[in-house]
């Protein structure tokens, strides 16, 4: 006879889930030059694009916060600056700031599935990319309007699917189904 706190229905068993491997430094480097190039494309100043090096940078800021710092976020935001004829080092504050959230809250952000992380990711972005907005606004004296909430929303709502495919090589290589 079970006692009173315990039930007596069996419990499901959950299939355990494999630690994933870390990722090489070389894969890690062409995911972030990939997505820094697609931000070079010109359908970034589109209102909706989301932003692909920050997405990127965000996933290996929580994922691998060893290899990728502040540095690589403030370089690159320079280096599209620089491109887009921007404030030197609007992006780079943004990206800067990203990099910071993200090692802050990282221990929280990984506690969920990758749909309810988008929750935990949407306020980083929102909150990286208002401070360029802001930044931008105080020194220009013009608003550019909300447009860059839509990129927000568009870059958050991307994290699962940006989570299961820089994750694929790494399920591939432990040798667990990639599906």
């Amino acid at each position: 006879m079970p006692s009173p706190g315990l039930s007596a229905t069996p419990r499901r068993s959950m299939k355990p889930q494999r630690l994933l491997g870390a990722a090489s430094g070389w894969f890690v480097a062409v995911t972030l030059f990939a997505s820094w190039l697609l931000n070079l494309l010109p359908w970034g100043r589109w209102p909706g694009v989301p932003d692909f090096f920050g997405i990127v940078l965000l996933f290996w800021s929580v994922h691998a916060p060893r290899r990728v710092g502040m540095t690589v976020g403030f370089v690159g935001g320079l280096l599209l600056d620089v491109h887009n004829a921007r404030l030197l080092g609007e992006s780079a504050l943004a990206y800067t700031l990203i990099v910071y959230w993200a090692v802050a809250w990282r221990g929280r952000i990984l506690r969920f599935g990758p749909a309810a992380q988008t929750l935990h990711v949407l306020p980083v972005v929102v909150l990286s990319l208002g401070a360029m907005v802001a930044l931008r606004s105080l020194l220009l004296l013009t608003w550019p309007g909300w447009w860059w909430l839509a990129d927000c929303l568009v870059t958050a709502l991307l994290w699962p699917f940006v989570t299961w495919l820089l994750q694929l090589p790494q399920r591939i290589a432990a040798g667990s189904d990639p599906t």
